[in-house]
């Protein structure tokens, strides 16, 4: 499938929110959406950063972009956000991109007490898609994209047992796991969707190996000055840029007759790189039982609920 940002439609009216959104993958996403005329917020930490990247995607042609400050590991937050943009935006949200994400960090606690992978990867978009459920449902055929990694191959599946890592803490498992968990959120997702009927579908991507800050940033929190030139190295030589990374999430964004839960990542050797193709998950990431257990567990630890009858 030779599909790239030439494919996208017009999106003229389309009101787009992708977290993460200054740099890397949330950039690259947040632009070509930008310049097929999509009204794009740019939800990040960092003002500053966000409005040096809106800035850039105005010059580049697009018309419709905001900044909005969100911290997905501070439910406080999430919260805050979600509030303002749907006052803001009473037509409702036609796509949402679960995009802001770290990997492989030394062991923190986020501000609400959860391990910082946990609460950034998956905890904090589950709580923002829940706030934002009343908008986003509000606008037929919108959708939802998670963006997950293959290194949710790594585990074996959810535990549940030490979510938090506080018994034993690897900082690739907690990755794994938290990568893990936006599959089964994905899915478990789509099954309510489905059964309430609505037309709103969620999807799930990844981008292969990327170079983006992402892939040398947890050697460097490790002072692993050696580790992540490696890095750096291998991503060059392997791998693809944020630009090549961000096509597997645009297509699952917009590509027309997706199914719901639909997996996309590129179709080159191992899924490093290439052009966007649907792929396989893990049987962990199938699991329907894990999908629903981490479903409810996620509600407890935020205290949102979505507005969804399953």
């Amino acid at each position: 499938m030779n599909w790239t940002t030439a494919d996208l439609p017009q999106l003229h009216g389309r009101r787009v929110v992708v977290t993460g959104s200054n740099a890397g993958l949330g950039f690259q996403t947040a632009q070509a959406l930008a310049i097929v005329g999509a009204d794009v917020t740019l939800a990040v930490r960092d003002l500053a950063k966000g409005a040096a990247a809106a800035a850039a995607i105005t010059s580049a042609g697009g018309r419709f972009v905001s900044v909005s400050h969100l911290d997905v590991a501070d439910q406080s937050s999430v919260h805050t956000f979600a509030d303002r943009w749907s006052q803001d935006h009473p037509e409702g949200l036609d796509l949402l991109v679960n995009n802001a994400g770290i990997m492989a960090i030394p062991r923190r606690l986020s501000t609400d007490g959860f391990e910082l992978q946990l609460a950034t990867n998956h905890l904090g978009h589950f709580a923002l898609t829940a706030l934002l459920m009343p908008a986003i449902m509000a606008v037929p055929h919108s959708r939802i994209v998670n963006v997950a990694s293959n290194a949710h191959k790594m585990v074996k599946g959810m535990n549940f047992d030490d979510l938090m890592g506080e018994k034993k803490y690897g900082a690739w498992n907690q990755y794994g796991q938290s990568k893990l968990a936006n599959l089964l959120f994905t899915s478990e997702l789509q099954r309510r969707l489905d059964l309430i009927g609505s037309s709103t579908k969620a999807m799930v991507a990844h981008p292969g190996y990327s170079a983006t800050n992402l892939t040398s940033g947890s050697a460097r929190l490790r002072n692993k000055a050696l580790q992540a030139k490696v890095s750096d190295a291998v991503s060059n030589l392997f791998g693809q840029d944020a630009q090549q990374g961000a096509l597997p999430i645009l297509f699952a964004a917009t590509a027309p007759n997706l199914a719901g839960n639909s997996y996309v990542g590129p179709d080159g050797w191992k899924e490093w790189k290439g052009k966007p193709t649907l792929v396989e998950r893990t049987a962990a990431a199938s699991d329907a039982n894990a999908a629903r257990e981490l479903w409810d567990v996620s509600e407890v630890l935020t205290g949102v609920h979505f507005p969804l009858d399953a």
